[in-house]
């Protein structure tokens, strides 16, 4: 009888003891039918959006401004610089607001597109607070100072109600859309500004600010009536701050007299004076007629 090999045997038996492992069939990479679908109407919506960007039926034909008080649409259109019959679907629109912008009198702009042909353009302008005429213009000013459009003779009824400042100094020839008042100047003309015959006691039908390289700031009650010299002011001494009091004090010297003042000079907020119109001299009596 052969004897076994234990090492022999206990390999085979190792062997034999092993399992094997089912095979895993692993899922097929082709498109789903959702997946599919979702790919072409991709596609679809592409090709539908390059077909629109290419064709004519979406060109621009017309613009439509809202807005504008002081901004000439004409300039807000050529501003814009867009050709009739450029394709408006997909029309990038941030430049072109960025463009409106640039435009000395406009603080922002929203363009919207209203297929098939039209654009739509929101201004908004900056805000005038006075005007003030220098050098034969008469420039809108805001609230920082800037002057950024030059109304004429003829300005829209909003902006004729604003209070009007004639600045007759030399400097004020340089002045132009765009230049900044000096932050003193524009406190001072609008709080003068802001004066009505009522407020100093004056039977005047309105009141006329005017700046002078002489005299600083003035208020005239007209032609024939009182001028009112409020002076120059600065940023540390002698601001505008004093402005209310010198108000106060120019209707106390107005007071029973206003048809008498001829100059009012108003040193500070305390201490003024006034100089009288001439006395009218008497009319000379006629000449006694001969006795025939």
């Amino acid at each position: 009888m052969t004897a076994r090999n234990p090492r022999r045997y206990r390999a085979a038996a190792a062997a034999g003891s092993r399992r094997r492992q089912p095979r895993v069939r692993r899922a097929s990479a082709g498109l789903s039918p959702t997946r599919a679908g979702a790919i072409l109407a991709m596609l679809l919506t592409a090709g539908a959006i390059y077909g629109l960007a290419a064709t004519s039926a979406f060109g621009y034909g017309r613009i439509e401004i809202a807005g504008t008080l002081v901004t000439p649409p004409a300039k807000v259109e050529a501003m814009l610089g867009l050709k009739k019959g450029t394709n408006l679907v997909g029309l990038a629109t941030e430049p072109l607001e960025a463009q409106l912008r640039d435009i000395p009198s406009v603080a922002d702009a929203n363009i919207s597109v209203g297929l098939p042909d039209t654009i739509r353009v929101d201004v908004t302008e900056r805000r005038p607070i006075v005007i003030w005429a220098a050098a034969g213009h008469r420039f809108v000013v805001d609230d920082g100072g800037t002057l950024f459009a030059d109304v004429g003779k003829t300005p829209p009824p909003a902006i004729a109600a604003l209070p009007v400042v004639t600045d007759d100094r030399r400097s004020a020839a340089t002045l132009a859309i765009r230049s900044i008042l000096d932050p003193v100047d524009l406190d001072a003309a609008t709080r003068l500004g802001s004066l009505t015959p009522e407020k100093v006691g004056s039977s005047a039908a309105a009141l006329a600010v005017r700046v002078t390289d002489e005299r600083g700031f003035t208020v005239s009650s007209g032609a024939k009536g009182w001028l009112a010299v409020f002076g120059f002011y600065g940023a540390s001494q002698r601001t505008p701050a004093l402005i209310p009091g010198q108000v106060q004090l120019l209707g106390t010297l107005l007071a029973g007299r206003e048809a008498l003042v001829a100059t009012v000079i108003l040193a500070d907020d305390r201490d003024g004076t006034f100089i009288p119109k001439p006395t009218p001299k008497p009319t000379p009596k006629p000449s006694a007629s001969p006795a025939p």
